[in-house]
């Protein structure tokens, strides 16, 4: 069964002196500041389209990194990934970092790595995200 989830933003002025709120309307969980600055330059305790992204892009990267494991027989025991995303003004979105330290015992740290960028080809939100020319995986099988 599909499903949609949905997210709000609320915008008053122009770009650089304006600010917003988006609020995660699906889940009801929180509305958050934001700002052409805290996207730019430095975030001030308000998030930006690109926290948001990297948010989704970690949190589906492991859920499909923990699937595919499991699909081969394998019990993960923890997944720790972090998506940092690069945005240039004038640019866009201009790479994106994603970083995972898993336990999985028994498992080869050859087979770890297909499974880790098998992981990143199949997620939902790396193929949504195909139009950024640089994600890059930094994967490390931890004792």
């Amino acid at each position: 069964m599909a499903t949609t989830r949905t997210a709000k933003t609320h915008w008053e002025g122009n770009l650089l002196e304006g600010k917003g709120t988006v609020a995660l309307e699906s889940s009801k969980i929180g509305t958050y500041d934001v700002s052409w600055p805290a996207r730019s330059a430095e975030p001030g305790g308000k998030t930006s389209p690109e926290e948001l992204i990297a948010a989704a892009h970690s949190a589906c990267y492991s859920m499909a990194f923990s699937h595919g494991l499991a699909g081969k027989g394998h019990t993960v025991e923890s997944l720790d990934t972090s998506a940092d995303v690069t945005f240039q003004p004038g640019e866009g979105i201009t790479g994106i970092v994603l970083t995972v330290q898993a336990k999985v015992p028994g498992l080869s740290e050859e087979d770890f790595q297909t499974a880790a960028e098998d992981a990143k080809k199949n997620c939902p939100v790396s193929q949504a995200l195909a139009g950024v020319k640089n994600i890059t995986l930094n994967a490390t099988l931890v004792p």
